[in-house]
C-alpha cells in the first residue's frame, strides 16, 4: 500500500461491539478504514459496518490486540476469505493459529508481524503498538496518528503501566477499559479464582482505577474518552459513566465542557464519531 493514496480531512470511529461478548472497532476516512479486533461473527461485522454505510471491500487491515477469542473470532475468516491483512505481534499470530475455535487460517500473504514500540504506516495512519498487562499470550494497545488527531485504544488492561499512561497522555481521543465495579465483583456470583483473575493486575481495570487514572492524568488536549469492555455481570454503563464522571468533576474537569465522555456498550453498534 502506498501512503497517502487517499488523503482525507474527515475521519470516523465507532464500536461494533465491546465486551466479552465480542470486541470490534472501526477507524477510517471517507475512502477506507481498518478494524481493531474481530471478536464478532463475520455476518454481524458486515451488518454493523453496513449500518454506517461501510462495505467490507473498503477494509484495508485488521489490527489485533491479543489472542482471546472475544477479540479474534473472525480474524481467520477476514484473512482467508476476504484477503484482509492481519497485523499482530508474532506471539499473537501464534495464539490465533493455535486457537481451536478459529476455523480459518491467516495465510502468509495477509500475515503482518508488528513489534511494540515500532511505528508502521497504513495509508494516512501512523500506528504504534504498545505493551499492556493482560493474561493472554501477548497483549497490545494501539496509538494512531492521522491528520491532526491522535487516538489511543487500550483494552483488557490489568493495571495502568508507564506505557499505558504515556500513550493515553498523548491522545486527543482515548478508548480505555472500565471493566468492573469492585463491589459488584466482590459480592457477585463469580467463583473466587475468577474474581482473582480479573482483579490481580493482569486481568481488567475497575471503574475506580480507570476513573482515578483519568482524573489525575487528564491532559488539556484530550477531547474525547470512551469507556470500553464493560462486564455484563459486574458493571453497568450508567455506573461506569458516573464513576468516571464524578472523579473528573472532583478535579474540576467538566464533562461536556472540558471533555466528552461516552460508554461503548456490549454487543451494540455505537454511533459514528466523526473528527
Amino acid at each position: 500500500m502506498q501512503h497517502n493514496l487517499f488523503s482525507s480531512d474527515k475521519f470516523s470511529f465507532f464500536s461494533l461491539g465491546s465486551g466479552s461478548c465480542g470486541n470490534c472497532y472501526y477507524l477510517g476516512n471517507s475512502h477506507y478504514g481498518m478494524l481493531i479486533d474481530a471478536g464478532l461473527g463475520p455476518r454481524i461485522i458486515k451488518k454493523r459496518l453496513g449500518d454506517h454505510g461501510i462495505d467490507f471491500s473498503s477494509i484495508y487491515a485488521l489490527l489485533v490486540t491479543h489472542d482471546h477469542y472475544d477479540h479474534i473470532k473472525s480474524a481467520g475468516y477476514l484473512s482467508e476469505k476476504l484477503n484482509i491483512p492481519v497485523y499482530a505481534t508474532e506471539k499473537v499470530h501464534r495464539g490465533i493459529r493455535n486457537c481451536p475455535l478459529v476455523k480459518n487460517t491467516i495465510n502468509g500473504a495477509t500475515k503482518r508481524i508488528i513489534e511494540k514500540g515500532e511505528s508502521f504506516q497504513i495509508e494516512d495512519f501512523r500506528i504504534t503498538a504498545f505493551d499492556v498487562p493482560h493474561d493472554s499470550s501477548d497483549n497490545a494497545g494501539y496509538f494512531f496518528e492521522f491528520g491532526n488527531h491522535k487516538l489511543t485504544l487500550a483494552t483488557d488492561i490489568g493495571a495502568i503501566t508507564d506505557d499505558v499512561a504515556y500513550y493515553a497522555g498523548k491522545a486527543n481521543h482515548l478508548v480505555i477499559e472500565s471493566n468492573y465495579d469492585e463491589e459488584m465483583l466482590l459480592n457477585g456470583r463469580y467463583p473466587y479464582f475468577l474474581k482473582q483473575r480479573i482483579s490481580n493486575g493482569t486481568g481488567h481495570l475497575s471503574n475506580r482505577q480507570t476513573a482515578e487514572f483519568l482524573a489525575n492524568n487528564c491532559s488539556p488536549h484530550l477531547r474525547n474518552i470512551w469507556l470500553c469492555h464493560l462486564s455484563g455481570d459486574n458493571n453497568s454503563p450508567d455506573l461506569a459513566y458516573e464513576t468516571v464522571k464524578n472523579e473528573l468533576v472532583g478535579k474540576g474537569i467538566e464533562v461536556g465542557v472540558n471533555i466528552n465522555l461516552g460508554v461503548f456498550r456490549r454487543n451494540v453498534l455505537s454511533s459514528k464519531i466523526e473528527f
